[in-house]
This record gives C-alpha cells, sequence and structure tokens, in this order.
C-alpha cells in the first residue's frame, strides 16, 4: 500500500472511530435521537469504499467491548456492524474471518446477546461462503422478484391510527415512507451487479458491467435467474461449493460483457449498489378488519404465485418432453413457438393476484385462501417450504393502536386455531413506532417522551436502549412532518430520514418482547345474553359518572403533592373484589373485599420496571386514605353493589368505551388454540388428564410480540 493510501485509509478510520464512539456515548446516557447511526449508514452509502474501515473499527470495538465486559455497547455494535456487511461487497476475506470469529465468541454470552450473536454468525458464515448472498436474498425477498428458485416474499404494512394522525400528518408521513419504487428489471441488474462485484471483487469492472446490464434491456432475465441460482446451490453445498461457485460468476460475467460487445475480461473497478428501501403499504387504519384482509390478499399472492410457478414448471417439462419425442415434421414448431411466448413474458413483474376490501364474508375468504392454497386437484402438492413467507406488520400511534391490534390479534389467533391457513404460509413480525397527539413531556430521568398514552413504547425504550435511540426518538419528529413539508417546495426531494430508519428496524429489529394479553368480561346492564368479551393490553380505566369530578380533584391534588382534603359524605361507590392473589408457591389464593373508591385504574404496565409483568396493578382511587388500596393479581372480578352503573376504558381508547356496566372480570388471555385443544379432550376426559395431548406442550397464555433490537427472553 502506497503511503498516500496508508494514510488517507487511517484517516477514513479515525473519522468513522470518532462517530462510533458519539453513538455509544449518546446511546448510554439515553439521549440520542438516531440521527447519528443513521448519518453513519449515509455516510458508507454514499462512498463505498470506506465500509472496509468501519468494518475494522466495528470488530475492534466488539474485540474491546468482550474484554471490558461492557454488554450494553454489545447489541449497537452487533447491529451496525452486521447492516455494513449486508450492503458491502468489497470486504477482505481476512476481515471477514476476524469477524466471523469475534461473533463465536460472542456466543458465550448471556440472553440476549448470544442469540442476536447467533443469528449474525451464521450469516455471516452464509456471506463469507457466498460472497452477495445476503443482498441479494434481501431485495429479492422484499422487492417480491419472481424468480424459480429463492421464492420467499416479504410485505410491509404501516397502519396509522387516526386519532393521532390528523389529514395532513398522515398524508406527510405516506408521502415520505410510499416511495417511487425502482422498476424490477432495475432492481434485477442492481442484484446481478452488486453480486457479481461480492463474488469476483477485482476481476469485476463495475461501470463497465453496468453499462453492459443496461444494453442488454430484458434479456438480463436469463443472467438474473442464473446468478439466483449460483447463489442459492452455493449456499446449499457450502464451504466446498466456494469455487465452484465463483467459477460460475466469471462465466456469467464473461457472457453478459460479450452479449453486450464489452471486453470480458475487463476488471478493477467498483460501482456503487445502494440497498434499496423495502416495498412498503401505507393505511390509515380506520377499519379494523382492514389488517386482516391485507393478510389474506398477500397470502393469495404469494400462493397463488407459486402455484402458477409449478403450472409453468410441468409445462416446460411437458414441452421439452414433446421436443425430444416428436420429430422436426411432426408440427412441434406451434409448440416451440408457444413456448418462445411464454418466455417472452417479462418475469420481473410483480405477481398481482385478485383482492377484496372488506365486503367478502370472513368465511367466503377462508374458502377462497383454502381453495388457492390446495389448488383445483389435489394432486398438485404443496411446496416443500411452508410459512417461507413474511408480513412485517408496523403499528404508528400510542397505547390505543396497540389497544386495537391486541384485539384483532386475538381475532387472527382465535380464526387460525380453527383452520390453520394464513399463519402455515406467512410468518407475522409486529413493530411499533410511537407516535402521540398529546403534548409531550420530558421526563427528568430520560429525555425520551413520556406521555400518559407512551407506557408502551416508554416500557420498550427502558428494556432496550437501541430501540430508545433509534425508534422512541421517532415520536418527536414525525407529528412535524407535516409543517417540514409545507415549509420545503415541491420540487425539493423526498426526506429518506423516516423510510431509512423504519428500514433498519425492519431488517435489525427481530427480537420480539412478549405483552400479556388480558381478557375482560363486561356486564351490561339491561344486556340479556354474555357478557361482552373484549381484550386489553395496557390499562383499563372503571370510572363512576357520579364521582368523575371528585377523581379528578384527586388526581390534581396527588400531581401537585399537594395533601388531600377531607371529604364530607359519601367518597365513592361501594364495589365488591374478588381476585386471586399469587403466594411464593405459586399456589392461588382467592380472597374477597368491599371497598369505596371513585374509580379503578388497571394498569399491566410497571412506570419502572424493566420486566414484562406478569401480574396486574390495581388501584383504587378515593378521597379517604383507609380506601386508597392497590393490590396485584392476574384475575380479578370488580361488581358494584350498589343502584349505579360505571364505564369502562380499555387501553385509553374512548373508542372502546362501555357504558352502564355493572360487573368486569379480567384475566388472562388464553391462547386460542389452547382453548381448542383442551376443549377437544374435555369431551373424553375429565380433570387434569384435559391438559393432554398437545396442550401440554402449548402455550397457555396468549402474548402479543412486539419487535425491538433487544428483546426480552420470553
Amino acid at each position: 500500500m502506497e503511503p498516500s493510501t496508508a494514510s488517507m485509509s487511517s484517516a477514513v478510520e479515525a473519522s468513522m472511530y470518532n462517530s462510533i464512539q458519539a453513538i455509544l456515548r449518546e446511546t448510554a446516557s439515553s439521549c440520542s435521537k438516531g440521527m447519528l447511526r443513521w448519518t453513519l449508514h449515509k455516510k458508507v452509502e454514499t462512498h463505498p469504499s470506506n465500509s472496509v474501515s468501519l468494518v475494522r473499527v466495528l470488530v475492534k470495538e466488539l474485540e474491546k467491548v468482550e474484554r471490558l465486559d461492557y454488554k450494553m455497547h454489545v447489541i449497537p455494535l452487533l447491529h451496525t456492524l452486521n447492516y455494513v456487511i449486508i450492503q458491502s461487497s468489497r470486504i477482505p476475506c481476512n476481515l471477514f474471518q476476524r469477524v466471523y470469529e469475534c461473533f463465536k465468541r460472542l456466543l458465550t454470552l448471556p440472553e440476549p446477546y448470544c442469540t442476536i450473536a447467533l443469528r449474525y454468525t451464521r450469516s455471516i458464515k452464509m456471506e463469507q461462503i457466498t460472497p452477495g448472498a445476503l443482498y441479494q436474498r434481501r431485495v429479492i425477498a422484499e422487492q417480491s422478484l419472481r424468480n424459480k428458485h429463492f421464492p420467499q416474499q416479504e410485505k410491509v404494512f404501516v397502519f396509522a391510527d387516526p386519532a393521532v394522525f390528523s389529514g395532513p400528518l398522515w398524508q406527510a408521513v405516506r408521502a415520505d415512507l410510499v416511495l417511487a419504487s425502482p422498476q424490477s428489471d432495475i432492481l434485477a441488474r442492481r442484484v446481478l451487479l452488486h453480486t457479481l462485484q461480492a463474488g469476483l471483487v477485482n476481476a469485476c469492472h463495475g461501470p463497465i458491467l453496468t453499462q453492459a446490464l443496461e444494453d442488454l434491456g430484458e434479456d438480463v432475465e436469463q443472467y438474473f435467474q442464473e446468478v439466483v441460482l449460483a447463489v442459492e446451490q452455493s449456499i446449499e453445498n457450502g464451504e466446498a461449493g466456494h469455487d465452484q461457485y465463483q467459477t460460475r460468476l466469471q462465466h456469467i460475467y464473461s457472457d453478459i460483457l460479450t452479449s453486450a460487445n464489452q471486453d470480458p475480461k475487463a476488471g478493477g473497478s467498483f460501482s456503487n449498489t445502494p440497498l434499496p428501501s423495502p416495498e412498503i403499504q401505507f393505511h390509515l387504519w380506520t377499519n379494523e378488519e382492514e389488517l386482516w384482509n391485507e393478510l389474506v390478499n398477500f397470502t393469495l399472492n404469494v400462493s397463488t404465485s407459486e402455484r402458477n410457478s409449478m403450472y409453468q414448471e410441468e409445462e416446460e417439462e411437458d414441452v421439452s418432453k414433446r421436443v425430444s419425442l416428436l420429430s422436426v415434421d411432426s408440427g412441434i414448431e406451434k409448440d416451440l413457438s408457444d413456448m418462445e411466448e411464454r418466455e417472452q413474458r417479462n418475469p420481473f413483474t410483480r405477481s398481482r393476484s385478485p383482492c377484496f376490501r372488506g365486503r367478502m364474508k370472513p368465511e367466503d375468504k377462508m374458502a377462497l385462501v383454502q381453495e388457492n392454497i390446495k389448488g383445483p386437484t389435489s394432486s398438485t402438492p404443496l411446496p416443500k417450504e411452508e410459512g417461507n413467507h413474511t408480513a412485517r406488520i408496523v403499528m404508528m400511534g400510542d397505547d390505543r393502536v396497540l389497544g386495537r391490534l391486541a384485539k384483532v390479534y386475538h381475532s387472527i389467533r382465535k380464526r387460525e386455531a380453527k383452520h390453520l391457513i394464513l399463519t402455515k404460509r406467512v410468518n407475522l413480525q409486529i413493530y411499533y413506532i410511537p407516535v402521540t397527539d398529546e403534548p409531550i413531556v420530558n421526563s427528568p430521568e430520560s429525555t425520551s417522551q413520556v406521555g400518559d398514552r407512551l407506557s408502551l413504547a416508554s416500557f420498550l425504550g427502558r428494556v432496550d436502549p437501541w430501540y430508545e435511540s433509534n425508534i422512541n426518538s421517532l415520536g418527536a419528529m414525525i407529528p412535524k412532518l407535516a409543517g417540514m413539508q409545507s415549509s420545503h417546495s415541491r420540487s425539493s426531494e423526498p426526506n429518506h430520514f423516516l423510510v431509512d430508519v423504519l428500514s433498519y428496524y425492519l431488517r435489525c429489529g427481530l427480537q420480539p418482547v412478549h405483552f400479556t394479553l388480558y381478557s375482560v368480561k363486561i356486564s351490561v346492564s339491561g344486556q340479556t345474553g354474555s357478557p361482552v368479551d373484549e381484550v386489553f393490553v395496557s390499562h383499563l380505566d372503571a370510572e363512576f359518572p357520579e364521582f368523575k369530578t371528585l377523581r379528578e380533584n384527586l388526581r390534581q391534588e396527588r400531581s401537585s403533592r399537594r395533601r388531600t382534603r377531607k371529604t364530607q359524605g359519601t367518597c365513592g361507590a361501594v364495589v365488591s373484589v374478588n381476585y386471586s392473589k399469587v403466594s411464593l408457591s405459586k399456589q392461588e389464593v382467592v380472597q374477597g373485599m368491599s371497598v369505596m373508591t371513585c374509580g379503578v385504574g388497571i394498569s399491566a404496565i410497571s412506570p419502572n420496571e424493566t420486566e414484562v409483568l406478569e401480574f396486574l396493578t390495581v388501584n383504587f382511587d378515593s378521597t379517604n386514605p383507609r380506601c386508597c388500596t392497590e393490590i396485584r393479581t392476574q384475575n380479578i372480578k370488580i361488581r358494584i353493589l350498589e343502584d349505579k352503573t360505571f364505564t369502562v376504558c380499555l387501553d385509553k381508547d374512548c373508542r372502546r368505551k362501555y357504558t352502564h356496566v355493572q360487573s368486569i372480570e379480567i384475566s388472562p388471555c388464553l391462547d386460542p388454540g389452547y382453548c381448542l385443544q383442551t376443549s377437544s379432550k374435555s369431551k373424553f376426559s375429565v380433570g387434569k388428564e384435559r391438559e393432554a395431548g398437545l396442550s401440554k406442550y402449548m402455550c397457555k397464555i396468549l402474548p402479543l410480540p412486539i419487535n425491538t433490537f433487544t428483546g426480552i427472553n420470553h
């Protein structure tokens, strides 16, 4: 290496080192706003040659963290390093091996670090053996590029709560997220360019290859299919197929340049291939059934695509057999012309299947999906890989939107318990970006947004500082988007910050935090039949209309830390409370009492804990200090004893409010699959034997999994 090149490399590494240190300092102090990480990745995207220096700095930092046992830095460094490697195409072999060895040593750390390190160790090993595989698989899945060898598809659905997103705001967010996706043939050329550069390194001339791919036009499809096949076969063969993989890439590269009248021996230069953002569908979530409809449409789409692919392969095999058996004079020319017409179709066109928007009955939707998956005849088998497609659901809002999601999620699990169709074909991943329409209050303990309706977001920020840094910080920025867009001219380029951060979250945030869902049976005055069945995830509030003003005054006194004045006369309604108290021996003890209260607050989220609670905190508000009771339980029943009723509000959402309530009964929400298994067994057995069969291996309680960067061991 020449002295000037060495000094330049040292300067780049010093700059990268300073950027990494700034990110780690701000993450440790919980005051990062995610901008530093985004700026760092943008630097590498703009100047790909800097990626090697960044990888070298990140490995050194991980090795230092390993020596000093400073685990707080492990998660940011792991995610940042893996994200750089996905986008890079020229990492030296010795540096790759150093990264791999470092990741292997991290497997000795406790959860969740070892889990994330294991996932990335496997990815790094695959990229070592098959350079370009991570990038290629990522683009094919996210952009639904049709091919015969890697059928995995992903779809991103963003649902914004209309209670938070006004007209101008949701339009501004939609404009930032739903960017014009590159055409499929352009994406295919980008995949080819990246894979060939990653596999051939200096033997590939990027600018010449770029021009050659553009000159080929639609003819680039056959080379795209060849490269996808080469990558998948190399992954399947492992280390033994590495040399064969490089040989095949060299042949493909030479064929492309020869077909485009370029020098097939050209090499040395490099072209940038930035990783495109995933295709995103943005919805203002006015109708809860819309989420289910989109999942059904996606399942129909991927099933139709797989079915058509199998039929096309069968047709091609039939034509091939006819060509080999029939003579040239037997009329085979028409068969050949038909096959040529099929080959001339644009294979990159993203498949679209017939869909519906909510007027079809649920049972008709399920029948349509089931028929589409099984096909018109039972002789055609399903593909060997099931559940290899992913629907990424992103919720934008506050506690209210997660409360609505909890209800829909329970409904989906209930449907799937009877007919396992959607989840058999599609993996469901849930993400959460907190945004609220409330005034943001800055907590003295943290710079994150702390609002009355952001309890779930605050909890996720406490258990995952990298989530706090990159995602919770968006809550303050997103409400300003409408004003920012109106102040910029229409001719200005779109702001990619939001979509870039979301893409990073979708690709790296794969560790779930499981929130326990709670079922509540609501008995309403004058209503015949069974109680109303509802679900909540964070909060339930019971309020007595006659004492609403009294309760508000009590809260104001508590917030201002004034001593509660003695109140003459009635200080609340009398309710009967029955609840189970869990002892140290895990045995439930049922207790009962009567309480005079002006309101009841039930919370599943502690404001200070960093572990998911396995119980509810129930507070009975009263102006009488003797009646101000707090209990912790999993099961509770509250019934009013007087000729009065109360109001129930779920997850702080006025759209989920019930009036004229006489009693509520709360318990952890059972998984519908578990209920189905136990109910089927109960027909033939009694007592403890009901949990025989599959039910004893199933999770009894239904959790709501929200993906973060760290997660919590469940």
